[in-house]
Formats: structure tokens, C-alpha cells, sequence
């Protein structure tokens, strides 16, 4: 069920006292939305972040569709401008794909190639055991060690795996907020690096905009960043979350929880707040507010990663198909985990290692079909102290 975020509007105005250019005289007064103009004409921009949402968003539903062929699939991830990979025009004129900007920010891998094509070779190798281990075995029942289907009891969904019972559209799905989105919020257009680049603070102190737009180059890298998250909304000034299957749906999935009930406006503020301090030219309130995103963002793969492993145990070895579903999503939240970002520092909050060795016990032997209840509380726990809530707290909300 789709929940309206409650707009606070701030009263109080925040002043900083007059000692550099990062901290300044200018008032800033919370907005109550994020709608910023300029001579009668909005500043906001993420076009860009709407589409490569769509190009995501059609490619996983692609995946589950076995007339698919490995092109058609890797097209869609790959896109080049005028390709008729998707059935929306829109998409296929457009000059933006997904790849390029998976595991590509500016902090994490502009000097890590190394690591940022090893990502990629990730989704790369997904989309293809999907066409060339699952598809042929569509109509065949999975077995431990073979790829195939299993239907939900009750004549429920039938969940598509490969021999390890790892559903590759899940993993790629979830595996995309961390390595498309939190990657390039946190680690790229939040980044000092890019919002400074250049004669960015300059441009943005003399209100310098760039050719032929509305806005200075500070402002749109702050809204690019924005819309990852809120990019499909009808209005993403007044955002009501559940508006795609990646972060906006699991942003709000968390803040349904009563441990983490505010994480959605906590965001929201601070986007709202960080945006007005640019206009303002105050960049210390800019930066604290990058730094709350940051934090609260990095729950979002942490906290449905340890959910879906804990909805999983119940039912291993009575209804698999269910277990094995809860354990792939699971699967593609703990990938998520190296693209996080702890406050104030230049880490994720999990490293790739770590992470690696996390699904390397899940998916040991014969993966879901022999991972234990010990592992998934093992997992479980690790994961949650690296953010400091418990599993009991994240287990408790579908």
C-alpha cells in the first residue's frame, strides 16, 4: 500500500555565522517540497535518472521472460541510442543505458577499474546464465544441482532458478540499487568531488548556469542524485514512494517498520534541505546534509538483506519455491552492501570481500537447497552489527 511521506514545514530558520566560503551569512528556510525555480522556470532536472530507472525496470521484467534471447537481453543493459531495444520509443532514442553507470561513481571506481568491470562482468554473467542455464530448463522442475522451476505451495508463483536455487532476476534487480542507485547518490553525486568539480562552487557562488539551462552545474548534480530515488514519481517534488521496484519501493518497505519509521522523511528532509543550502551557497549545511542521506540510505540493502534471509527459514524444505525466492532477494541486498557509504568517511559500511564471503556460506555446496537456519543467522547478525541494529528489529515488517 503506497504511504504519502508527511511534509513537516520547518518554521525555524537556520543561520551560520560569516568564516569561508562553506559557511556563510545566508538564511536557509527549509522548502516544504523540493520545487526550486528561477525566473518563473524550474531548476530541477533527472531526466537522465527517470530513464535509466525505465531501461532497469524493463530489463528485469525481461528476464523472466524465456523468448528472450542473450542480444535482446544485453541490449537492454547495453543500450545505444536509436537500438530498438525496448518497447518504449522514448528508451530506444535515447543516448543513456545502464551499464555505463553500474559501479561507475566518481569516490569508488573512477581510480578502480579494476573492481568497477569486475562489477560489471557481474550483471554481464547474470543476464547470460539466465538465457543459457535457466531458460532451456523453463518448463523443467529444479532439482539440488539442477536448474529449472518451482511453483509457491498452493498453486502459487513459480520461482525460475538456477542449479544452486538463486533467481537471477532478483539478484540483478537488488544487485542494481546498490551498484546503479546508492552507487551513484552516495559515492558519486553526493560526492564533494563531483559537486565541487572544477569551477563548480564558483559558478554556483555567481550564479553561473550551465549552457542553455536553468540551473548551475552544483544544482543539477545534487538533483541527479535525487532522482535515483524519486525519478519515477508523478511529482517527485511531493514523492509517495512505491513508485518503481528498486529503491523507492524498498525505501519505503523500511520506514513501514517501526524501528526505522523515519528513514524516509529523515531522506527526504535532507535532500529538500541540501538542495536550499546550495541556493543559498552555505555548503557546510549542504555537506551535513549529504552525510544524513548517506547514513540512511546504506540501511536500505542492510536492513531488507537481513529481512529476506530471516523470511526464508520457515519455510526450507516445506515450500522452497518461497524460501529460495525470500533467499535470492536476500542475495541481491547483500551485493548491495559495497556500494554503501559510512558518514564522514571514504568506506562502504561492508566491504566487497566481506560481502563475497557472505554469499560465498550462502551459496556453498548446493547453495539454498543446503544452507542451514545457523548460516542465515550467522549472515544475519554479521550484517546487522556493521549498521548497528539487531536482526530481530529488521525481521519484523513484510
Amino acid at each position: 500500500m503506497t504511504r504519502i511521506l508527511s511534509i513537516v514545514a520547518v518554521a525555524a530558520i537556520l543561520f551560520t555565522s560569516c568564516s569561508n566560503d562553506d559557511d556563510n551569512s545566508n538564511p536557509i528556510e527549509t522548502p516544504e517540497t523540493y520545487a526550486f525555480t528561477r525566473n518563473n522556470a524550474s531548476t530541477v532536472d533527472f531526466s537522465g535518472q527517470t530513464t535509466r530507472i525505465a531501461m532497469a525496470d524493463a530489463l528485469v521484467n525481461a528476464l523472466k521472460d524465456n523468448t528472450k534471447t542473450q542480444a535482446q537481453l544485453d541490449g537492454m543493459f547495453t543500450h545505444a541510442q536509436g537500438n530498438a531495444d525496448f518497447t518504449d520509443a522514448n528508451l530506444n532514442a535515447s543516448d543513456k543505458n545502464v551499464r555505463s553507470k553500474t559501479a561507475a561513481s566518481t569516490d569508488f571506481f573512477a581510480s578502480n577499474t579494476t573492481a568497477a568491470n569486475a562489477i560489471k562482468a557481474d550483471f554481464d554473467g547474470w543476464i547470460a546464465s539466465q538465457v543459457t542455464n535457466v531458460f532451456p530448463k523453463w518448463n523443467t522442475v529444479a532439482t539440488a544441482g539442477n536448474a529449472g522451476q518451482l511453483q509457491q505451495s498452493g498453486g502459487g508463483t513459480i520461482r525460475y532458478i538456477n542449479a544452486k536455487g538463486l533467481e537471477y532476476n532478483q539478484a540483478l534487480a537488488k544487485g542494481l540499487i546498490g551498484a546503479l542507485m546508492l552507487d551513484q547518490i552516495l559515492n558519486n553525486y553526493l560526492s564533494q568531488a563531483v559537486l565541487d568539480a572544477g569551477t563548480n562552487k564558483a559558478d554556483n557562488n555567481n550564479g553561473v548556469l550551465e549552457s542553455g539551462k536553468s540551473y548551475t552545474s552544483m544544482e543539477h548534480k545534487w538533483d541527479e542524485a535525487y532522482g535515483y530515488l524519486y525519478g519515477s514519481e508523478v511529482d517527485p517534488a511531493v514523492p509517495v514512494l512505491d513508485a518503481d521496484q528498486f529503491l523507492s519501493e524498498y525505501i519505503e518497505r523500511v520506514s513501514a517498520d517501526s524501528d526505522f519509521a523515519t528513514i524516509d522523511d529523515d531522506v527526504y528532509n535532507a535532500f529538500k534541505l541540501g538542495r536550499a543550502a546550495i541556493v543559498a551557497k552555505n555548503y557546510k549545511v549542504r555537506n551535513a546534509q549529504a552525510e544524513i542521506i548517506k547514513e540512511n540510505l546504506s540501511k536500505i540493502p542492510a536492513v531488507r538483506g537481513v529481512f529476506y534471509l530471516q523470511a526464508s527459514k520457515a519455510n526450507l524444505g516445506v515450500d522452497n519455491a518461497r524460501a529460495f525466492h525470500a533467499l535470492s532477494e536476500a542475495y541481491g541486498f547483500i551485493y548491495s552492501l559495497q556500494f554503501t557509504r559510512k558518514p564522514n568517511s571514504t568506506q562502504p559500511y561492508v566491504t566487497k570481500t566481506e560481502v563475497e564471503g557472505y554469499l560465498s556460506q550462502l551459496m556453498a555446496g548446493n547453495g539454498f537447497w543446503d544452507v542451514t537456519a545457523t548460516t542465515i543467522d550467522s549472515v544475519s547478525d554479521a550484517i546487522a552489527a556493521k549498521f548497528g541494529f539487531t536482526t530481530a528489529q529488521a525481521a519484523t515488517v513484510e
